[in-house]
């Protein structure tokens, strides 16, 4: 822990010693520590709750976890019940008003004495300190209030357990198992109650916090989210991110090596002129902290004190075979912290095997390679957000093709990389690994990239669209062959039959008989005009019915009043058949002449005496 300064560092001993003196007042001669709660050992277990109680022993796995509670052989006094229950039950109110000051002594806590290494000194913070993890116990930036340890890196996990991405495995290339020491062969020890970071195993030698896979390569240390203590707001990170257009980022590891501080690391290629190196110096200049009179600058307006890089910092002055060696540009990934090997032997042995197996490595991926898993950016080379070692948060796919998270989404339109390449293009072979120069050898074709467009949920409302048109056609050829296939004939038979056009014949025939049946035209009218007794002629009207006289109203009333007599309607029913008779005689006739004129309509007018007759 390092102090803000000795002042700091007096006020923090007194506040919290003058805690330690309530307690020493409020529990003269200590107290016996549980709680009335229930619960079970070890945590998320089967086992049925019970009452915790109070004076129990417990034994730990490690520092995060109890698995077992051990009762004590007797209950509490009443004097003992007091005091176990006294914070509980408020009586501590009293404690802290009374107690105002202490009389023992606590400088051996490095308060004072000018022991400068628990005084933080942020001007003590160079460039070089950009490859280690501010969390590690390394000066902070000045203006920076709160360390953090949010960063910007490459996520290399096969069996992550963290719950913030729905895949566990983020890459398929590399298995990292071939350079861990499970059996203790050539360690001895670990300096921390870290085991290895690659993942732990039940049973191992060594106790472990940090027991899951949280293989990662770091390439940018933002620091803290909080902007008030001098760092970005995680949100903001976010945006930083989306806007870089990066390209794919390849990695190909270089040698396995033991760091000063005792790290085993596995370092790799820190070539300055690939995407990766693009991505670093182009983090520098937008986010990196204000160094040797060089300020970052961005057009997001988004700035934090706390990262751990310089604003001027680039990746040419980084580690690597073709750089400087003085930046921050370190493509490295921890496998285990202060490892003590057994000897200096039993080191180099272990070192020899893992460069080993790195050689042939570099012999599959001569031209490096961008990892990815089939459920986590399957075209590889991608950028990830991590709150910690542990999570890995938000997750930006290169050439701007997309960024995402589990759980509150967010997504770009694909664009081309700028990022730096040889001269001559793709033309030259240096060039040919880079991302840009792969796509154009192996362009996707447009439908490929249509359908990738559509996305889950259009990819999926087209598949049903052409689902509910394949069953609707099958319905209705179905119904159709119901109703007109033969007898003990199959489906596919009916299908075939009805393809060939089998009833081609019968719709020849009705066309035909449609061609035949054909109106002729009219040489005569059907019906005259005439005219009305007042000389006024009415072509639309019909004539009135022949033998018949235009009555009035009053004599047609009259004769409905007078019944008809036998007589007449024998008359009538005689004149009726002369009528029919006469009819069929006119049409007879009309026919035998070959006369196309319709006789039977024939319309003859007589005038006699003002009463028009017409005879048909």
């Amino acid at each position: 822990v390092k102090f803000k300064s000795s002042y700091h560092s007096q006020q923090y001993f007194y506040k919290a010693n003058l805690e330690v003196a309530v307690w020493q007042a409020m529990y003269p001669k200590g107290v016996v520590i549980g709680s009335a709660k229930s619960g079970v050992f070890p945590i998320n277990s089967r086992s049925s709750k019970s009452t915790i109680g109070y004076g129990n022993l417990y034994f730990f796995f490690d520092r995060a976890n109890m698995t077992k509670a051990f009762l004590p052989s007797r209950d509490l006094t009443t004097s003992e019940s007091y005091y176990s229950t006294l914070m509980e039950n408020g009586g501590g109110s009293s404690f802290y008003q009374s107690v105002t000051s202490f009389d023992f002594d606590y400088k051996g806590s490095h308060d004072s004495g000018g022991d400068q290494e628990y005084e933080h000194n942020p001007y003590s913070w160079n460039a070089k300190m950009a490859k280690h993890d501010m969390t590690d116990g390394w000066d902070l930036p000045p203006n920076c209030e709160q360390e953090g340890e949010t960063f910007f890196g490459i996520p290399l996990s096969r069996k992550s357990d963290s719950v913030l991405q729905s895949s566990s495995t983020f890459q398929e290339q590399f298995d990292f198992e071939v350079l861990i020491d499970r059996n203790f062969t050539y360690i001895k020890k670990f300096g921390t109650n870290h085991g290895w970071l690659v993942g732990e195993v039940l049973d191992n030698g060594a106790g472990s916090i940090v027991d899951k896979d949280t293989a990662h390569i770091p390439i940018f240390y933002v620091g803290t989210t909080n902007p008030d203590m001098g760092g970005m707001a995680l949100s903001d990170m976010i945006k930083v991110g989306k806007s870089i257009d990066f390209g794919k980022l390849y990695i190909k590891p270089s040698f396995l090596f033991v760091d000063d501080d005792g790290a085993v690391k596995l370092q790799f290629e820190a070539d300055s002129n690939s995407a990766l190196g693009y991505l670093y110096d182009n983090l520098c200049k937008m986010i990196g902290i204000s160094w040797n009179y060089k300020n970052p600058t961005n057009d997001l307006g988004l700035y934090t004190s706390c990262a751990m890089h310089a604003a001027g910092d680039r990746a040419t002055y980084g580690c690597g075979p073709e750089n400087s060696g003085n930046g921050g540009f370190c493509p490295q990934m921890t496998l285990a912290y202060r490892v003590g090997f057994q000897s200096e032997e039993h080191a180099a042995a272990y070192l020899a095997a893992g460069n080993n197996y790195i050689d042939y490595w570099r012999s599959l991926y001569p031209n490096g390679v961008a990892v990815g898993a089939s459920k986590f950016c399957p075209e590889g080379g991608c950028l990830a957000l991590f709150l910690n070692r542990y999570d890995l948060y938000y997750v930006f796919k290169p050439d701007l093709g997309g960024s995402w998270v589990e759980y509150n989404g967010g997504t770009m339109a694909p664009t081309t990389s700028p990022a730096p390449t040889w001269r001559g293009g793709c033309d030259d072979i240096r060039n040919h690994h880079l991302d840009k120069c792969v796509r154009k050898r192996y362009a996707r074709s447009n439908r490929a990239v249509f359908w990738d467009s559509l996305g889950a949920i259009g990819q999926f409302s087209l598949l049903l669209m052409a689902f509910m048109a394949i069953t609707l056609t099958v319905s209705v050829f179905v119904a159709r062959a119901k109703k007109r296939k033969r007898r003990n004939e199959t489906y596919v038979d009916f299908f075939m039959r009805d393809l060939r056009g089998g009833n081609s014949t019968k719709k020849k025939k009705l066309v035909k008989k449609k061609k035949r049946i054909k109106r002729s035209s009219l040489k005569e009218k059907l019906v005259d005009d005439f005219e009305d007794d007042l000389g006024y002629s009415n072509p639309t009207v019909p004539p009135p019915r022949p033998g018949r006289k235009s009555r009035t109203k009053s004599e047609r009333s009259r004769s409905k009043s007078k019944p008809r007599s036998s007589s007449s309607r024998v008359s009538g029913r005689s004149r009726s058949r002369s009528r029919s008779k006469s009819r069929r005689s006119v049409r007879t006739d009309g026919s035998a002449a070959g006369d196309t004129t319709i006789a039977s309509e024939g319309v003859t007018s007589e005038r006699d005496g003002g009463t028009r007759r017409q005879l048909v």
